[in-house]
């Protein structure tokens, strides 16, 4: 049996957008989020993690403070780019630009990216890691999680919104050059004590 890479993918806390519903921006985790982080236990499989790694947003590292990874930034994690619609209400939209981005994977917020895109920055991101097999933790954001659980599945880019990924939460894989295979998803980080 070959060397694979095994990968545990973090979803950071709960922020002020996520529990209102916006559109994501670079914003620090609410109070709640932040509460949850200090009182989450450090799953064994982030302890042994060889390389650290963090989406560049505020809340993905706060995560990764809270949890006490130290961990180097990774601009492939990063959030789904949605453009202008950042910040914004879901409820502020027109209902054809809403329904248009949650049933045509190709739709592209202005400004920002598509679901398709998406898939194709987390694929590449996935390709670099087999490289070299080992341990790898990844603190990122839910719609990463869930482009990721796609792409190991083979799944179609439409069934993005059919995982549901909540914060706070660890998504682990195997991976080789050939392919990705799902071990746990959106297991919770339970509290300490």
């Amino acid at each position: 049996m070959s060397e694979v890479t095994r990968l545990a993918l973090v979803t950071h806390a709960v922020t002020e957008a996520v529990t209102a519903a916006r559109f994501p921006a670079d914003e620090p985790l609410s109070e709640p989020g932040a509460r949850a982080v200090a009182r989450a236990a450090r799953p064994v499989r982030l302890e042994r993690a060889e390389l650290v790694v963090t989406a560049p947003e505020l809340r993905t590292r706060q995560t990764a403070e809270g949890l006490g990874l130290a961990a180097t930034s990774e601009p492939a994690l990063g959030d789904w780019r949605c453009g202008d619609w950042s910040g914004r209400s879901m409820d502020a939209l027109a209902p054809e630009d809403l329904m248009a981005w949650l049933t045509d994977p190709a739709h592209r917020p202005p400004g920002g990216e598509s679901i398709v895109e998406l898939l194709e920055r987390v694929r590449t991101w996935l390709g670099t890691l087999t490289a070299s097999p080992r341990r790898i933790a990844a603190v990122t954001h839910p719609a990463i999680v869930r482009a990721v659980v796609l792409l190991a599945l083979d799944a179609p880019p439409k069934s993005l919104w059919r995982v549901d990924i909540p914060p706070l939460s660890v998504t682990t894989l195997h991976g080789r050059p050939s392919a990705w295979t799902l071990r746990t998803t959106a297991h919770p980080l339970t509290p300490v004590g």
